[in-house]
């Protein structure tokens, strides 16, 4: 399922990948110490989700349920960010992201893991 979240719903849906079911109360007293938004505000914002398909309410207490996995949005807004900016090519995302990123030991050893794994997979089929 590719459902467009716009930042504030990406708040709401962080705190349910995190923390699971919730109810809107509970999202709302977290999102409230750390963004400082009312009551208002997040039950908007859960309501939006509601429309997108992105949540669930379930009975009793309003409760919220993610329909769709982080990794689904993670994959949909990549594959936008590298059509947007970047002519659909992984390369120059990848070349933008370590030219301007300090990268430890661990961060460089685990990405030269990924890619060879890729081609692992590219060679295996």
């Amino acid at each position: 399922m590719a459902v467009k979240l716009f930042d504030s719903e990406l708040k709401v849906m962080d705190v349910l990948w995190k923390e699971g079911d919730m109810t809107a109360k509970q999202i709302s007293d977290i999102l409230k110490a750390t963004t400082g938004w009312n009551m208002n505000t997040t039950y908007t914002v859960i309501k939006k989700c509601i429309a997108k398909g992105a949540i669930e309410r379930r009975e009793p207490n309003f409760l919220c349920h993610a329909l769709v996995a982080r990794e689904v949005v993670q994959a949909a807004e990549t594959e936008e960010l590298l059509h947007k900016l970047f002519d659909s090519s992984p390369d120059l995302l990848f070349a933008s992201l370590l030219g301007h990123q300090k990268l430890s030991k661990a961060q460089t050893d685990n990405l030269r893991r990924m890619v060879a794994e890729l081609q692992d997979r590219e060679e295996s089929e």
